[in-house]
């Protein structure tokens, strides 16, 4: 299907090598999806105030978009989302969040967000949580979001799906998710 098209965003101090990021990407080229896993070394370093803007403009959204966002990447698709100027076909966040999760600063964080303008951006919503997350992503932040945005809130035991010291070469419950 010509047009699909799906953008990875890594988290934190994250870059498109890491994780599965590779593996999704690969998957979804397979399916015939345009992808891009965008390195942003800015994600939860620059204030979203200023940071938003340009991944706006460095990327094209449309209703066949899917947006898969890891950790500070799936942050960033609450602001990207509030702001975008479509409707998207699908988001998942995994190990997302909307509140601080732990003592770390949080750039990415707007003071406030428009659940509604949110909602209205995304057809089709996600949140992947684990319960004990190390960095404070847990299902409780998933919950807080779910209960805001609705959608599907999957919660498993997962760690931070990936980190310096977790490897998560594949996430086969994300390829089963996107269509």
């Amino acid at each position: 299907m010509v047009g699909r098209r799906a953008v990875i965003f890594h988290g934190t101090g994250g870059n498109p090598d890491v994780c599965w990021y590779p593996w999704l990407a690969e998957r979804l080229r397979a399916r015939g999806y345009a992808v891009e896993v965008p390195h942003h070394p800015g994600i939860n370093v620059e204030p979203i105030a200023t940071f938003l803007p340009k991944v706006l403009d460095g990327h094209r959204f449309d209703e066949d978009t899917i947006l898969v966002g890891h950790s500070g990447g799936a942050a960033l698709l609450l602001a990207l989302l509030e702001h975008v100027d479509v409707t998207v076909a699908q988001a998942i966040l995994v190990a997302g969040y909307c509140t601080r999760p732990n003592t770390e600063e949080e750039p990415v964080l707007q003071q406030s967000y428009d659940w509604d303008a949110i909602r209205s951006h995304v057809r089709d919503i996600y949140f992947i949580n684990s319960r004990k997350d190390p960095y404070g992503c847990d299902d409780q932040q998933g919950r807080a979001m779910f209960e805001r945005l609705g959608g599907t809130h999957i919660v498993r035991d997962d760690g931070h799906f990936g980190d310096y010291n977790q490897p998560y070469d594949q996430f086969e419950l994300l390829d089963r998710l996107i269509p």
